[in-house]
């Protein structure tokens, strides 16, 4: 194995112009990464032709997919035998969530960068960081109501079960009763503000002298404490974020008129008290509108009493799903995950979403069928390396290495996917957070969705594979 990785490091060092032509190099999961000195020097379609090579990514960085394991080795044998730097701005470890940014930049390149594209990219720096959290508190609260559902059947009882039950609600609940906090933290780190401050402003919102403050200026509505104008939660964290956002504009105003010996007391107290007024009886009934609007409309599409319009708006969403990913789009359905986690309990829309990347999966196991007639053994490898992480959830090796490049698999990958998405929706499954898509996500769900979230996602299997064997021939995949 050792003495193949040499011969295939060695074609690779020849084919992009000699060490000579090598600035640096590094690794991601599945990429060996290489900085060079000049692009045209790079013989990228005998590159995407040589035996080990899965694919090609042509970016800031030449990024030659291996698969994992052997990216590592390469980068290795790079540094160790070729006296290549290792390049700072990378590592051997770089999480696979940089990996697949940079692939997407990579594939959107050219694409406008816009207002809205923008103020998506920051929601997504502020909830991004949050997401081994989120998922993680998801399952355990999963696990834990599949526990007290079996309690309830009698298939468990004793103390151990209701400790374990009791352990896991309370790792769950230990991040989801905070969110708001996290999300204030997370929002000073991007406009700028301190973060213990913007902890602050989330804390406030759902901190229960709010609720005494409204019923002091009638704002309060006992018999239905959800419809009230100001109450404890109120706006969530789409609040939380335009309250931080303020704070920081606050504290930096301040900031340059305090005198330095008095900035440590003054600066905060004044900020956090001008913010708090603002955010109190503003932001949080105004925010608190928004979402209330916001839940009402997607009542109409999403868990409507027609299940004729469940099916169609499941199938449409699902299908939609990743040219939204491709335009940087989805980043804007966080907040409205989180607003339905706080005002029903459960997420209707990622569970129908996560479709997607089933229909992704199927598509790719009829062009792999397909490049077994044709003899396209290079890009079978690539989807038999792309197949185990599109199973767990993982899907951008799939789309971006193979469905994606193909064009035509990318459409009926997703028209395969709406058929999952379909019954996802009128099943009416629900997940507990958000996360990876694929079977990895069924402890995401309420006890009792799993298994119709795993029959969703199967039929999205079926669904892609299916519409892809139909349409694809064997000219489509010969020759790429």
């Amino acid at each position: 194995m050792a003495k193949k990785n040499e011969q295939l490091i060695r074609e690779i060092v020849e084919l992009v112009g000699g060490t000579n032509n090598i600035q640096s190099a590094t690794n991601c999961m599945t990429r060996l990464r290489v900085r060079l000195v000049n692009d045209s020097k790079v013989k990228v379609d005998e590159l995407k032709e040589l035996e080990g090579v899965m694919g090609v990514v042509e970016a800031e960085t030449l990024q030659i997919v291996v698969g994992p394991g052997k990216a590592k080795k390469l980068a290795d044998l790079l540094v160790e035998q070729y006296s290549v730097k290792q390049d700072s701005a990378g590592g051997s470890e770089t999480s696979t969530t940089n990996d697949w940014q940079e692939n997407k930049a990579s594939v959107k390149k050219g694409q406008k960068q816009g207002k809205l594209k923008s103020a998506l990219e920051l929601i997504a720096g502020i909830f991004i960081p949050m997401i081994p959290a989120i998922i993680a508190a998801g399952i355990f609260n999963g696990f834990s109501s599949l526990i007290g559902t079996m309690q309830g059947e009698g298939a468990l009882a004793g103390q151990f079960w209701e400790t374990v039950r009791l352990l896991f609600s309370l790792i769950g609940t230990g991040f989801l009763g905070y969110f708001a906090i996290y999300t204030g933290i997370n929002s000073a780190k991007r406009f700028g503000a301190t973060e213990a401050l913007g902890g602050m402003v989330g804390a406030m919102s759902i901190a229960a002298p709010i609720d005494e403050i409204s019923q002091l200026f009638g704002l309060f509505d006992a018999d239905e404490p959800l419809n009230s104008i100001l109450t404890t939660g109120k706006g969530g964290i789409i609040g939380v974020i335009f309250g931080v956002f303020i704070l920081a504009k606050i504290e930096k105003a301040v900031r340059k008129r305090i005198p330095d010996v008095l900035d440590l007391i003054v600066t905060p107290v004044i900020t956090l008290l001008i913010t708090a007024i603002l955010f109190i009886f503003i932001v949080m009934p105004a925010s608190g509108l928004v979402s209330d609007w916001l839940v009402s409309g997607l009542s109409l599409i999403i868990g409507s009493e027609y299940t004729i319009v469940n099916i169609i708006s499941g199938y449409l969403l699902a299908a939609l799903f990743l040219p939204m990913v491709l335009l940087g789009l989805h980043h804007g359905l966080i907040p409205i995950y989180a607003i339905q986690l706080e005002v029903l309990g459960g997420v209707s829309l990622f569970p129908v979403l996560a479709m997607a990347g089933g229909g992704q999966v199927g598509a790719a196991v009829a062009i792999y069928l397909m490049c077994k007639k044709v003899g396209n053994d290079r890009l079978k490898q690539v989807i038999a390396g792309g197949l185990p992480a599109g199973i767990l959830g993982i899907g951008e090796p799939l789309i971006y290495g193979v469905t994606l490049p193909l064009g035509k698999p990318f459409i009926t990958a997703g028209l395969g996917a709406g058929f999952g998405g379909a019954y996802a929706m009128m099943m009416n499954v629900m997940s507990n957070a958000w996360g990876p898509s694929g079977l990895v996500a069924v402890p995401l769900m309420h006890a009792d969705k799993m298994i119709h979230f795993v029959i969703g996602i199967f039929i999205s299997y079926i669904g892609g594979f299916i519409i892809t064997h139909l349409f694809i021939k064997k000219e489509d995949v010969l020759n790429v």
